[in-house]
């Protein structure tokens, strides 16, 4: 691998013109609208596994009333924080198995993992979320196609929707959690960022490499990852290129950066071409709320790996660690 994108000093002030509809605040308000109320949230024990730590097979109401899987690690010795973590899988990820997601949930915090609808394989575990969405004319493999022709039946407002009301699910299932974080990367992230520009009640949003930021940048330059589909739908699709991006603008993070009031902390990859550093760098510069970013010169996608993790452990601890404002 090798650095391909801007330079750095040129990436810290890259902060390109956001691609917005008019109707970005009408859309997400009604979106929202037709989503509000109290989730519906049922909890199923798992077998005691980990010392503890218990674990309940949980379900919610999502978009449209459709039940969205997860898992709720409740740490049952020792301290237990106020703080929850909420975590949202990368691409092609569901909520896999318990044992995953349990660094966070053996500090003391109150764990949420939200499966990602469609993207869970069944053959892992039974309970995995399905996608019954409808398309609106051929796609290609993956999601990020499914339903492109209109911001309405697009995967993603599905997507969104379901983190959104995870948000909700979290405290209905731990009542005593009185912050929430959002700890994610890839994918995870940029839905992340949406929902720090929808919500106003997060507490801190750990976002590593995110996704979903400058959409056509990302596929211009480099239509790796998840945005490879966008390529190859409009290889074949001549004609489509201005409605697929016109969609896509509903859901860029950029857009949704610009509206986050949450404290933030972002990492960028500079041999990243998933998420290509000038998009990250797009999203982080356009960020609204109080915000920094870790640089990793010389890692692709994955990042900081582990040496990351650590870090976001050590520093949700430490934030934890302060009295949360009054209400």
């Amino acid at each position: 691998m090798s650095w391909f994108d801007l330079p750095l000093d040129v990436l810290r002030e890259h902060r390109p013109e956001r691609e917005e509809p008019a109707d970005f605040d009408g859309f997400w308000r009604r979106t929202l609208d037709e989503h509000a109320g109290t989730p519906d949230v049922r909890l199923h024990p798992e077998p005691a596994l980990f010392p503890g730590i218990a674990v309940d097979d949980v379900d919610y109401a999502g978009f449209g009333g459709q039940r969205v899987r997860g898992w709720l690690l409740t740490p049952t010795a020792g301290p237990r924080r106020d703080v929850g973590v909420l975590h949202l899988p990368g691409y092609g990820r569901g909520r896999g198995w318990p044992h995953q997601w349990l660094p966070f949930a053996a500090a003391g915090f109150t764990v949420l993992v939200m499966d990602v609808r469609g993207q869970g394989a069944e053959s892992d575990h039974p309970g995995s979320t399905p996608d019954p969405g409808e398309a609106t004319g051929s796609e290609v493999p993956g999601f990020l196609t499914r339903g492109i022709a209109s911001p309405e039946t697009s995967y993603l407002r599905r997507l969104y929707v379901d983190a959104y009301r995870a948000v909700d699910a979290l405290t209905v299932a731990a009542p005593y959690v009185t912050r929430t974080a959002i700890v994610a990367g890839s994918q995870g992230a940029g839905v992340g960022i949406a929902l720090a520009g929808l919500r106003t009640d997060l507490g801190v949003a750990l976002l590593d490499v995110p996704a979903f930021a400058g959409f056509r940048r990302a596929i211009e330059i480099g239509a790796a990852g998840s945005r490879a589909e966008i390529t190859r739908y409009l290889g074949a699709r001549h004609d489509a290129a201005e409605q697929v991006f016109r969609t896509l603008s509903y859901f860029d993070t950029v857009n949704f950066a610009a509206r986050a009031s949450t404290p933030a902390h972002f990492s960028v990859a500079l041999m990243d071409r998933v998420c290509p550093p000038s998009t990250v760098f797009a999203a982080y510069n356009h960020y609204a709320g109080e915000k920094r970013i870790t640089v990793w010169p010389y890692n692709g996608h994955e990042g900081g790996g582990s040496t990351a993790t650590r870090q976001r452990l050590a520093e949700l601890i430490d934030w934890s660690a302060t009295p949360a404002p009054p209400r």
